[in-house]
């Protein structure tokens, strides 16, 4: 199999824009459809008794938005924050609604367009994540990005449950 598997608006010849970011020293994009917005990171609440992967909840305008380390939801250890690290918020689909959600990343590095025809299927060993996260793989710059399923990185149960952790919890600082 030559291409990844193709997601109902992807079309083989099809040019597309990702948001490529680094994390871990690796390098991650999702489809800019799916970017709302890029923030600078900025003071978390932490909620109790939530996965180690869940960083905390921000107030954006009103809004309660759960935060996820992907770092931390890869396996690895949690992201060291610098003066580059930033939040990504998205927009994540479910079966039935759409979440909205922020993912710490080290820095972001561009938006690029990549055809779908130089995208690659996920290796099914050799990467240092669940192959099942990874939507496909494509060369930049002559740098391997890693695209990332976010419907995968992020179960429907999950973002169910993150989809409640606004529900009583009204974050404490509202300068992020």
């Amino acid at each position: 199999m030559s291409q990844a598997t193709l997601t109902p608006t992807t079309k083989p010849g099809m040019v597309s824009q990702y948001l490529i970011f680094s994390l871990g020293g690796e390098l991650f994009a999702v489809g800019t459809l799916r970017v709302r917005e890029i923030i600078e990171y900025g003071n978390l609440t932490s909620v109790p008794m939530m996965p180690s992967f869940i960083r905390g909840v921000i107030n954006l305008r009103g809004a309660v938005v759960p935060v996820i380390d992907l770092n931390a939801r890869f396996g690895r250890a949690r992201t060291e924050t610098s003066r580059r690290t930033c939040i990504v918020i998205l927009e994540v689909q479910s079966e039935e609604d759409t979440h909205v959600l922020g993912i710490v990343v080290d820095a972001v590095s561009a938006v690029r367009q990549i055809d779908s025809a130089h995208i690659e299927p996920p290796p099914s060993f050799g990467t240092r994540i669940r192959a099942d996260f990874i939507d496909g793989m494509a060369k930049v710059n002559n740098n391997f990005v890693i695209l990332l399923d976010l419907g995968k990185v992020l179960s429907v149960d999950e973002i169910s449950m993150l989809n409640g952790m606004g529900a009583g919890h009204e974050p404490q600082h509202s300068d992020a």
